[in-house]
Formats: C-alpha cells, structure tokens, sequence
C-alpha cells in the first residue's frame, strides 16, 4: 500500500460515482451482514435455548458476547484505521466475522458458541468506523452526512433481514445450515473486499478527497483518552445512550421476540415483522433527529425528547403490558423513533471538547453506547431467571408477564438516569468549543 503522505497531486480529476459506490456498496455490505448477526439470537432464542440448555441468563449473555467485542474494538479500530486504512480492516474484519459466524454454526456447546459469537462482534466492531471512512475518502465532503444516512441505513436493512425473512429460512433449512450460509458469504465478501477495495481514490488514478494526515500513535492515543475524560459532558453522554440506545437494542436484539410471542399472542413471523418496523423507525428517527438538531442549532431539546418518547415506550411494556394491540404499535414505533435521537450525541460529544480531541471524544462516545446492551442482555436474563415459576415447553423456559414486566423496569429506570444526564449536559449550541468560553471541566468543579 502506498504511503499516504506521497499522494499525488497532479491527478486529473476525482473519481466516477460508479466507482466510488462500488467502494461503498462492499464496505455497506459487509456492515450490513454484522448488523444481521448482530440480532440473530432475539429470532432464533428459541432454538438456541433448546440446543444448548440455556436459560434466560445464559441466552442473554450468548447475546451480549457480540457486545463485549464490539465495544472493545473501538478505539483500536481507530488506531488501526489510521496506520493501515481501512480495506485492511474491512478485508479483516469481515472474514473474521465468516469464520465466527462458521463457528457458531457448527458449536457443540455454549463455551465454544459464546467464544464463536465474541469473534463475531470483534470482526464486525470495525465495520462502521471503516465504512465512515471510505465515505470521507471516495466522496465529497458536501455529502458525507447523506452518505452516513445510507450507511446507517444499510445496517438497519441488514437487521430487517434478520427478522421475519431468517426466520422462515431457519425453518425450511434449520438454523445451523443458515448462519452457515451467512458465514461463507461473508468470507467470500471478504476476498471481494480484498481484490475490490482501494483505501484512496489516487490507488485507482484519481485525486484525493482527503488530505494525508499521519497515523495517530498508541501514546497519543492513550493521552487523548486521559484528557477527553477531564471534560463535564464527556461523562454525561457517555451514560445517555447506554439507555437511550442500549434499550432498544437490548429488545429488538433479544427480548422483545419472546415477549410479544409468549404475551402479546403473536406468531413469530409477526413479532419479526413488528421488530423490523422499529428498526425502520430508529433509522428514520436518527435521520429527523439529526437534521433537527443541526436546524435548531441545539443538541439538548432533540436529544431530551427523543428519550422522553424512548421512556414513554418502556414505561408502557412495564406498566401497561397488555395494552390494546394498537397502543403497543404506536407506542413503541414512537419509542424506537425516539431512540434514534442518540445519533445527536455523536455531534453533541465531539462539540463538548477541544478540536484535538474530537476523534477520541468520538470514540469514547461510542463506546457508551454498546455498554447499555451489553450489561442489560445478560441483566434482564438474571431478572426473568430469578421470577421463574418452573413452566417449560419442549425444553425451552416459559417466563411469565410478571417477570417481563419487571425486566423491562429495570430498563424504564435505567432510561430515566439517561434522560437526568442529558439534561445535565452543557449545550453546545452545534459550535466547535471555542478556546475562550468558559470551559465545564471536572476538575475545575473538584
């Protein structure tokens, strides 16, 4: 690979949109089929359950492996991303995800299907920052923000497709020859990937988007990380999303299927389809949130309604459970949309520090926003375990509308701290953090 500081500034002109979108379409794909694993075990829990013995505690932290990984792999993503570009991760990252989704397939057990689905969430952690960055690179700046909107958008399709469509094919084929065909085609997007993908728009003959900016070194990192930290509203947005995000994740990717089948007298392919259109409508939501915010100018009154209407949905499921059939579709359409409003956090987060510190701001933010699923996935299962009544069918633990309805509780007041947090945050007003202001730094407070 050549090095980017000897980038050529004599090239005729900058590249085709065919050929931009090409690069595109491949690092989309590639995200696309981590956020189709991603939700895998909320359709298939049951035959999960049954096959390896679970109960609710155990399926919830099989689910959350992805979780740890993916966190995980945040901030060395960006360190990579910057030494080596990110087809390297792509390419990476992608057979990764292949070989863990393989795995899983054909796991005899829960240790080895735990260790397949945290290999899974590590080759999938670097997908989003590298698709973001082949956007930055292969296109102009005046649509990097459409190009992010797709991006999310691929994703959430990909999720969509893990929904009522993977559970008719884990009926016809069974889930283990399933997941085995999602494995190889990510292996084989992965060799795609490798002979396709070029980190530069000049690798191919054409001019730069972006100028070439050295690697970031582990250091500087690691410095970045102890400074962004001394900043007041690094912490509260840090704590925002894992409720107003990680709820929703944590019931579409897990225990919402189960709720809606064994209490709201749904089929399967109906809770599917009913998780899918909330997906639809985070991915609407986060697009109207976003371009609010911007208009306003103000990142605290979107972000604040968003996650009333998020708590408006997980009070109903807690205190209302049974509510009429159209109560709970616009109720919780309303709560996914709302849960959309934490893209305005990412903004929100990189306006809160210096400009030097944007990047680690980022990456810290969006590690927050994984740490909600992951402590609540395996947490909810403690809680349905813990008011288990003893009822089970073909093997698979049935858990009463008591115990949902204080899992989901344990959710509604974890939203509630989020909401307190977000409101607590200083407003940036969508301006960079100018040098003079006064600056809301922790241990200035101390």
């Amino acid at each position: 690979m050549s090095n980017p500081s000897q980038t050529p500034t004599y090239l005729p002109s900058y590249p085709p949109l065919r050929l931009a979108l090409a690069m595109w379409a491949l690092a989309a794909a590639a995200y696309m089929a981590g956020f189709f694993l991603r939700v895998t075990p909320g359709v298939l829990n049951v035959p999960l359950m049954r096959d390896f013995h679970l109960n609710a505690a155990q399926l919830g932290n099989l689910a959350s492996f992805y979780f740890y990984f993916y966190a995980a792999s945040q901030i060395p993503t960006g360190i990579a991303n910057d030494r080596w570009g990110p087809k390297a991760l792509i390419v990476f990252g992608t057979l990764l995800t292949g070989v863990g989704t393989l795995l899983f397939a054909a796991a005899p057990n829960y240790p080895l299907a735990l260790a397949a689905r945290g290999l899974i969430g590590l080759g999938h952690g670097v997908a989003w920052v590298s698709l973001l960055e082949i956007s930055a690179r292969w296109f102009a700046p005046r649509v990097f923000g459409t190009m992010s909107g797709l991006s999310l958008g691929a994703g959430t399709l990909g999720a969509v497709l893990a929904q009522a469509p993977l559970l008719a094919m884990s009926h016809w084929w069974g889930w283990r020859w399933t997941l085995a065909g999602v494995g190889v085609i990510c292996v084989l997007l992965g060799l795609l990937a490798w002979g396709t993908i070029r980190n530069s728009p000049h690798q191919r003959g054409y001019r730069d988007y972006l100028p070439p900016r050295p690697p970031t070194s582990a250091r500087e990192v690691l410095r970045g990380l102890r400074a962004v930290w001394g900043w007041r509203n690094t912490a509260l947005l840090f704590v925002a999303p894992s409720g107003v995000c990680g709820a929703f994740l944590t019931f579409t990717t897990l225990w919402g299927a189960p709720f809606l089948e064994q209490h709201r007298g749904m089929s399967g392919s109906q809770a599917s389809w009913m998780i899918a259109a909330m997906l639809v409508g985070f991915s609407a939501g986060g697009i109207a949130w976003g371009r609010l915010s911007d208009r306003l100018r103000r990142r605290k009154l979107p972000y604040v309604t968003g996650a009333m209407f998020a708590l408006l949905g997980f009070a109903q499921l807690s205190l209302w459970p049974q509510a009429p059939g159209w109560v709970l579709w616009t109720v919780q359409l309303l709560s996914a949309v709302g849960s959309g409003a934490m893209v305005v956090g990412f903004a929100w987060a990189k306006e809160s520090v210096p400009a030097s510190l944007a990047g680690t701001a980022t990456g810290v933010h969006n590690t927050g926003v994984m740490i909600g699923a992951l402590v609540q996935l395996p947490l909810l299962g403690w809680v349905l375990d813990a008011l288990w009544t003893g009822r089970a069918e073909a093997g698979v633990r049935l858990y009463g509308l008591h115990a949902f309805q204080a899992a989901f509780g344990v959710l509604m007041a974890w939203l509630v701290v989020s909401l307190v947090c977000v409101l607590l945050a200083s407003e940036s007003h969508a301006r960079p953090l100018e040098a003079a202001r006064p600056q809301p730094r922790l241990r200035a407070e101390a």
